[in-house]
């Protein structure tokens, strides 16, 4: 069986920026993944569990596991001196990593990242993540970091990935060459090969939407959602929603579905950040034989314009989606 090591060593010439430097930082995402694994495992006896009691710069209630697990990401990254840059969730400004003295801005990746998604979760033990992706520095590599290095299409990514904390804790990542998975073994602290080659089925079988935001839906939204309830064909469809994106997004890449988070008469450009949560899955779903989409176009090719800017977002079984997209077109008409 294969460990997550040995798995890139053995697939590194199918990867063309596969490096020394990749495999490290692979080893910074292994290690915080596992201490935050660790963390999320004894939340509720060490009293991590609820709200720190701040505002993020997404104005939500920042909960005391996201910011230990900001901090553990962004110090675990700094250690293996790999990454130039990283943009958080959870920062409003992108942070800056420089190396030695003598070749401060030699370092190429820059790393964008959702430290604990689905982190209003965390109380009730239900299943949470980390989304991440990786970028080349886009200006030349001596100088100092800019805004633009952090704006790239989501096209342009060259690893992404997401780890969750459930039942046991996995990683699963592409970096172009497919989609694999590996479970950690708490006994031993190493992630091995559990799910190769990952694919969405062909079954149409799930959809994953908060109905309780119906009202608030665009019409064409409505109409696929009575679809999908209609007693013809395959169908109706098994509505299941966790409230975290790894968490239904990791279920319906192993059973078969559609993810919906559309625009909404209170969000009317989506809830979802394009940079740290809808490209990186959208990669995942390309990868694994799927299609992502904002209802219009596809996801990975938005320009994006800020860090923290939000997008409506399906992604999942080509069919399902573009389905969804035939309505909301027809909508339009």
């Amino acid at each position: 069986m294969y460990t997550l090591g040995e798995f890139i060593i053995e697939n590194r010439d199918r990867f063309l920026y596969s490096t020394e430097d990749l495999l490290r930082l692979f080893s910074s995402i292994k290690l915080a993944a596992k201490a935050i694994n660790k963390e999320v495992n004894k939340a509720g006896l060490t009293k991590k569990i609820g709200s720190s009691g701040i505002t993020n710069i997404q104005g939500e209630n920042q909960q005391k596991l996201d910011e230990f697990a900001h901090r553990v990401f962004i110090e675990s990254f700094k250690s293996r001196n790999v990454v130039c840059g990283i943009a958080s969730e959870e920062s409003k400004d992108f942070i800056v990593i420089k190396g030695e003295k003598e070749n401060p801005f030699q370092k190429k990746y820059i790393v964008l990242i959702d430290p604990l998604d689905g982190s209003s979760n965390i109380d009730v033990n239900v299943s949470i993540g980390t989304i991440f992706s990786v970028y080349l520095k886009k200006t030349p590599i001596q100088m100092d970091l800019r805004i633009e290095d952090f704006l790239q299409k989501g096209n342009k990514q060259i690893l992404a990935g997401y780890i969750i904390y459930g039942s046991s804790t996995i990683l699963v990542y592409t970096t172009g060459n497919g989609v694999h998975g590996f479970t950690l073994d708490p006994s031993v602290g190493t992630f091995y090969l559990s799910h190769p080659k990952l694919h969405f089925p062909e079954v149409e079988k799930i959809y994953s939407i908060n109905e309780g935001n119906y009202v608030r839906f665009p019409n064409g939204i409505k109409k696929f959602i009575r679809f999908c309830q209609e007693e013809k064909d395959n169908r109706p469809y098994t509505a299941r929603y966790i409230g975290s994106l790894v968490g239904d997004f990791h279920r319906n890449l192993i059973q078969g579905g559609i993810y919906i988070y559309p625009k909404t008469a209170l969000s009317p450009n989506g809830k979802l950040r394009l940079l740290y949560e809808c490209n990186p899955m959208a990669f995942l779903t390309e990868q694994a034989g799927g299609k992502a989409s904002d209802g219009k176009k596809r996801i990975l090719d938005i320009e994006p314009f800020k860090l923290h800017q939000r997008t409506p977002f399906i992604c999942g079984h080509v069919g399902m989606v573009s389905k969804l997209e035939e309505f909301m077109n027809n909508e339009k008409k």
